[in-house]
């Protein structure tokens, strides 16, 4: 199926979404929102997709929300509601697969609070990065001012907002904004290598992870050491796991099944 605003690809295991928009920087529009939400839910709910990797084509991944379009609505306020008339950052947030972002140029507004709901995220050197909502008279209202302070020091993320400042590739780099910072050339080929690393564990296993973590971000620590001996329970019950101590033990690659 195409879309309107969006490139999404499958290959096997890994679902491929580009942001297409080219000729205004991938600004993200009503039609991107639709676009991602259906693409974001086909992905959830397919059981052989295990990453996902999110870029943008053309010079940026994504400089933020389509101001042109506040104006066809009949006040800022509604234009925001009907942003979310369609929860896309929920769908992602909540998505039990592995999603890594790869960023170039900018990352602005709604872009990097897309990119905030990601599990990895990857930089090209020169990238731009920043919430200027407050400079536009609004507050980040997709997730900014909840993912960023959980994914950098809160004080960090503050001064961020509060200033609209826009920060490099490196500064994002040191607040741990991203994972990694690579060649603006090797960028897409570093997010497949990636992609590839989280494909090399066990599929319920990396589901777990990830599960655990998320979760025990919102209790205390040991409500999250309960949750996690809850399902590390469960995954010492797979066949997986067996599969996975037999191989080491016999000096070969696992093959893990997924069971």
């Amino acid at each position: 199926m195409s879309y309107k605003t969006v490139i999404y690809q499958k290959d096997d295991t890994i679902a491929r979404v580009t942001l297409n928009r080219p000729e205004v920087l991938n600004a993200y529009s009503i039609q991107m929102r639709d676009d991602l939400y259906e693409i974001f839910t086909a992905v959830r709910d397919d059981p052989d997709v295990r990453v996902m990797i999110i870029s943008g084509a053309g010079r940026a991944y994504c400089a933020g929300a389509d101001l042109s379009e506040f104006g066809t609505t009949p006040s800022p306020v509604i234009a925001r509601s009907v942003r979310w008339a369609r929860d896309v950052w929920g769908v992602l947030r909540n998505m039990n697969k592995i999603t890594v972002v790869a960023m170039h140029g900018h990352a602005l507004g709604s872009g990097l609070e897309l990119a905030m709901m990601c599990d990895l995220r990857l930089a090209a050197e020169g990238t731009r990065f920043g919430l200027p909502e407050t400079s536009l008279g609004f507050i980040p209202a997709a997730g900014g001012t909840q993912s960023l302070p959980r994914g950098v020091k809160a004080g960090t993320a503050l001064a961020m907002v509060l200033s609209s400042e826009r920060i490099d590739a490196t500064e994002a780099l040191r607040i741990r904004l991203v994972n990694r910072v690579v060649p603006a050339g090797s960028l897409m080929a570093e997010a497949e290598a990636l992609a590839q690393r989280v494909l090399s564990g066990a599929p319920l296993a990396v589901g777990l992870v990830k599960e655990a973590m998320n979760r025990g971000l919102d209790l205390s620590l040991e409500q999250g050491l309960d949750g996690e001996r809850r399902l590390a329970d469960l995954i010492f019950a797979t066949s997986d796991a067996w599969e996975g101590l037999r191989a080491q033990v016999e000096g070969r690659e696992a093959l893990f099944r997924g069971k």
